[in-house]
């Protein structure tokens, strides 16, 4: 097994004191590969220092729309500059968030900044980990307006099953995390049902997130196997083809080529 999480943040406070000891048991229950993701310029730095230390670890890095009192044009150059180290292979988090963020002039700044990004992710010829929460129509219209070069991953995809094709078409992939274990979250399972098999891909988003029956803990990338068992069900799939299919889905976006 090669399991992998495509979407974790072990450069967070709530695990990064005991990094090593997740990235270990991580291994332990197969999770061979993992993207650790910055949200703002320190967390970005962390993320691409974990990933240098570790065999099968990357980094996504940027601004997330939650954390954009620091970015300047000045630290969009910082994010630039990190992206020599080969183990950076992606853009992320970036996007939009109207759930906490209701004004109007807020949207619009996100906006710009999503679009800097998009605009650096393109010059570099990478992809990017999108967050959208609360925003499907201005996310779909942006992306369409703004087309990204290497594509990109909806990171723990909250959107419609309607909407999804859609996406698709615009070149994205589908991260699934523990909400698609939760006994109530329809929407997120119908999502899986209508995606199509080359953009699954499977996350944990921790320390959020964490699937059933770990609810209320801290989330870690070792229960990977329980959000890819939901996934395999979901698709009417055996375990093992479905980790295959969800590491080739991450070579392909990633250009990541060689088994780790």
């Amino acid at each position: 097994m090669n399991y992998l999480d495509s979407h974790c943040h072990i450069n967070d406070e709530r695990l990064l004191e005991e990094r090593e000891a997740v990235f270990a048991s991580a291994k332990e229950e197969g999770v061979n590969t993992i993207m650790v993701i910055g949200w703002d310029l320190e967390s970005s730095k962390l993320a691409v220092k974990m990933a240098e230390a570790h065999e099968g670890v990357y980094a996504a890095i940027g601004f997330h729309p939650e954390n954009l009192e620091a970015i300047s044009e000045e630290a969009i150059q910082e994010i630039k500059e990190l992206t020599k180290s080969p183990k950076v292979i992606a853009i992320g988090e970036i996007g939009l968030d109207y759930h906490w963020f209701k004004d109007p002039e807020d949207h619009e700044n996100q906006k710009k900044w999503f679009i800097r990004q998009i605009d650096l992710a393109n010059e570099l010829d990478l992809p990017i980990s999108i967050h959208a929460r609360d925003c499907t129509q201005d996310m779909y219209d942006l992306l369409k307006e703004h087309p990204l070069k290497r594509g990109g991953v909806l990171h723990c995809y909250s959107g419609s099953a309607e909407m999804l094709p859609l996406f698709a078409k615009l070149g994205l992939y589908f991260g699934f995390d523990g909400p698609i274990t939760y006994k109530n979250a329809k929407e997120p399972v119908k999502a899986v049902e209508v995606c199509p098999l080359d953009r699954i891909l499977s996350e944990t988003d921790s320390p959020y997130l964490p699937p059933v029956p770990h609810r209320g803990e801290r989330n870690e990338p070792k229960y990977i196997p329980i959000i890819v068992s939901k996934i395999a069900e979901i698709k009417k799939l055996s375990i093992e083809e479905t980790v295959g299919i969800i590491e080739e889905n991450f070579k392909r976006l990633f250009l990541v080529k060689h088994r780790l």
